[in-house]
């Protein structure tokens, strides 16, 4: 008996980081992908594991269903979420850790547009763009036909193109978020407004549990001018630490020791279209490298 669950902790063991990945891009949240890769496990040591040909493909559906449910709730208690709700960053600069073959899915600007996705689009739409997964085999995940799965994942993608601008460079994001960064702690508002997109919008995710602004900031002029105002007392003794997150640059913020926020940009040409304070204590554990 030790041996066979010593058999299925090593089977499992080798396609988490999947499981995580899958869970992750649907929910946003490292801790509920955490919770669902955990239940995914307890439905795996109790299951009569004999009867399964595919132990790799039972996990994911597994997996993913749980996800299903999970977001369905989730949803229900952000519609009560405190100010704008973000995606919880996670940590990708040493090791991607989400298990994907591509890394679409991953980026703030597509996993907030997946938001208004129907669970089930979502589910199809990450299985097919981030994990490659065959229509027939989403179609059997997703409980559908496989007509009505490759119908899901053009909806989805349809959906993600209209919201989408073309995402800047590498390089270029990490320029403008290190620009953005200088000219936030000066408070100079010419350069800020240099770089912002004329329909730029700041996001802050406090959830009620610290100060931040609960409403989103719209265009260059008023994005600018609120970054200004705060800025003699946020940036007063803190430290920055670049890292990756979610495949791309950001800044992880301490003060007096402890990180408080995550910043990071989304961009498009040179110029920056969303900024992102990530600030929910309880959402910044997965950002620390």
């Amino acid at each position: 008996m030790a041996d066979d669950l010593d058999a299925a902790a090593s089977v499992f063991a080798a396609v988490r980081p999947r499981l995580f990945g899958i869970a992750y891009r649907m929910l946003g949240s490292a801790a509920e992908a955490e919770d669902v890769v955990q239940d995914a496990w307890l439905r795996w040591q109790a299951y009569d594991r004999a009867t399964v040909a595919d132990p790799a493909a039972f996990l994911a559906t597994a997996t993913t269903r749980l996800a299903i449910n999970v977001l369905q709730s989730a949803r229900v208690r952000r519609e009560t979420y405190v100010g704008p709700w973000l995606p919880e960053p996670v940590a990708t600069g040493d090791d991607p850790h989400l298990g994907a073959e591509r890394g679409e899915a991953l980026s703030f600007a597509v996993l907030i547009l997946l938001e208004r996705l129907s669970p089930t689009e979502l589910a199809a739409y990450v299985l097919r763009e981030a994990f490659d997964y065959p229509y027939p085999r989403i179609a059997e995940i997703v409980q559908t036909s496989e007509a009505a799965a490759r119908q899901l994942v053009s909806r989805a993608r349809k959906h993600v193109r209209s919201g989408r601008r073309a995402p800047a460079t590498e390089a270029e994001q990490q320029r403008l978020l290190t620009a953005f960064v200088t000219a936030a702690r000066a408070g100079d508002l010419a350069a800020l407004e240099k770089i912002l997109a004329t329909d730029a919008v700041s996001y802050s995710d406090g959830g009620g549990a610290v100060r931040a602004s609960r409403f989103p900031v719209v265009g260059a002029p008023r994005v600018a001018r609120y970054v200004r105002a705060f800025a003699d007392r946020f940036w007063t003794g803190v430290t920055i630490e670049r890292t990756t997150v979610n495949g791309q640059a950001a800044a992880l913020l301490h003060r007096d020791g402890e990180l408080f926020t995550v910043l990071t940009v989304t961009t498009s040409g040179d110029r920056i279209d969303q900024v992102l304070w990530m600030m929910n204590p309880a959402k910044l554990t997965a950002a620390r490298p």
